[in-house]
């Protein structure tokens, strides 16, 4: 007489324990003995994949990736240099420390040699102008600041020793023809233009690429400044810098313009 085959190994590999009433797993169809009949304990493989899909869909929003900051947008915002998340706080590469802020453009790196040149280029034509202007600008600047930090508005909560002050001149055609303003000196010039705009209620459409972009202009040069550098760089600068309780210009400008002909002409009373 035939020896009847009943029943069915349990598929857990350290078990293989013959059940006579084996269970079959509606998950993965695995056959299993009463020990391991549940999907934990037989650790079910669609446990994990229905786990990720639920926190998968979940999922919405994104954590800021700049360390101490546990800020979230509902919509990602990418570091093009880095290509990682942060808040809008620290969207610029100067506001989380940029790993690749050291390494420059080809583009940045030709329009500030053009700059340079056209800068080199005015003091070899004027250099008694040149001097006589930054001086003057020097010492106009130390006599307004005490008069911009009784006006001046910006975020209250910057420290004292942080603060940089300007009269800020705005676009043509503005409402107001200017505003005296303060400033993190730690600041990326992209985040004083967005910052600047909020406050004198500006149209911003620097995130369009064919939109004319709101810039940064230096009053006596009318060169515009680079958006990743800081303030501290300007104001440290040894030749034409800009000065607390001086002077800047914001201006709306074609991507293809590199700074203002007429920077004078925003200081001339109407």
């Amino acid at each position: 007489m035939a020896e009847l085959d009943i029943g069915k190994h349990c598929s857990v590999r350290e078990c293989n324990l013959k059940d006579f009433l084996p269970f079959v797993c509606d998950g993965c169809s695995g056959v299993y003995c009463l020990e391991h009949r549940s999907r934990d304990s037989h650790c079910c493989s669609q446990i994990s994949v229905k786990k990720q899909c639920v926190k998968s869909e979940q999922s919405t929003s994104y954590p800021c990736n700049y360390q101490g900051c546990f800020g979230k947008e509902p919509l990602p915002v990418v570091c093009q240099h880095c290509e990682k998340h942060f808040c809008l706080a620290h969207r610029h590469q100067q506001d989380h420390d940029c790993e690749k802020l050291q390494i420059p453009k080809p583009r940045m790196a030709a329009t500030q040699q053009l700059v340079k040149d056209i800068l080199e280029s005015k003091k070899s034509a004027l250099p008694g102008k040149k001097r006589k202007g930054a001086k003057n600008s020097e010492t106009a600047a130390k006599v307004a600041l005490m008069k911009l930090k009784l006006h001046a508005v910006g975020d209250k909560a910057l420290p004292q020793t942080e603060r940089i002050y300007f009269q800020v001149y705005l676009p043509k055609g503005s409402a107001e023809k200017s505003k005296p303003m303060f400033f993190s000196s730690r600041w990326s010039v992209g985040r004083v233009v967005d910052y600047a705009a909020s406050l004198a209620g500006l149209k911003n459409n620097n995130n369009i690429l064919t939109a004319k972009k709101l810039r940064l202009c230096h009053p006596l040069s009318g060169e515009a400044l680079p958006m990743d550098q800081t303030l501290e760089s300007w104001i440290s600068r040894t030749e034409c810098p800009l000065y607390t309780g001086g002077n800047i210009i914001f201006e709306y400008l074609d991507n293809d313009i590199k700074g203002l002909e007429d920077a004078d002409s925003y200081f001339v009373e109407p």
